[in-house]
């Protein structure tokens, strides 16, 4: 099977929460947030959330379960998940956890023009990054160690993978910034003159 609804990291998770059943959007946001899978998906804006609701339910994909009033708080409405959204959800995991998929951070488009600064300025920049990693591990490690309640790891494994990349993108600031401190890392505007040129001539 395949779905036309396109999905997203978050469009994702609202599915996964609705498999333990029917939610309203204030409570998928606090249990994305209390769950920490706010560290993994953006759910900074409601108005983001909202959107998406909307969208999978236009789809197909979950449904109104009711609509409930109260003096004390607004209509709040809550959605259950379809048998094409549980499909769907599946789907999707197939497809993320079997087949990487080049998502454009914006990091690596910033490297790819790092000429445009002096090498003295781009050693400064990535210690400053790699200073800011470090505070994020830590973070993590709190939030990790605070729960207070031994997890299952399976619970864990975003996390993991989150810590294993940024220790990785640690250790490879550590090379760059070694080899612009001491040369082996360098350019002018000549030099890369000539390198655009070579390249022209052997198209």
């Amino acid at each position: 099977m395949t779905t036309g609804s396109r999905r997203s990291p978050l469009a994702l998770t609202i599915l996964g929460l609705l498999e333990d059943g029917p939610l309203h959007p204030y409570r998928m946001q606090q249990l994305i947030k209390q769950w920490g899978k706010d560290q993994v998906v953006n759910v900074g804006q409601r108005a983001t959330l909202y959107k998406t609701i909307s969208r999978l339910a236009d789809d197909g994909l979950i449904e109104v379960h009711e609509t409930t009033r109260d003096q004390l708080y607004p209509e709040r409405t809550a959605y259950r998940l379809t048998g094409a959204g549980r499909a769907a959800s599946r789907q999707w995991l197939t497809e993320i956890l079997s087949t990487p998929r080049n998502e454009f951070p914006e990091f690596p488009a910033a490297l790819s023009f790092l000429p445009m600064l002096s090498p003295d300025t781009i050693r400064d920049l990535l210690a400053a990054r790699r200073d800011r990693l470090l505070q994020r591990l830590a973070d993590r490690q709190a939030l990790i160690g605070g729960s207070g309640v031994e997890l299952p790891r399976v619970t864990m494994l975003e996390t993991e993978y989150q810590r294993a990349v940024t220790e990785a993108e640690i250790r490879w600031i550590d090379t760059v910034v070694a080899g612009l401190g001491d040369g082996s890392i360098t350019w002018d505007q000549r030099q890369l003159h000539d390198a655009a040129r070579r390249l022209d001539e052997d198209r």
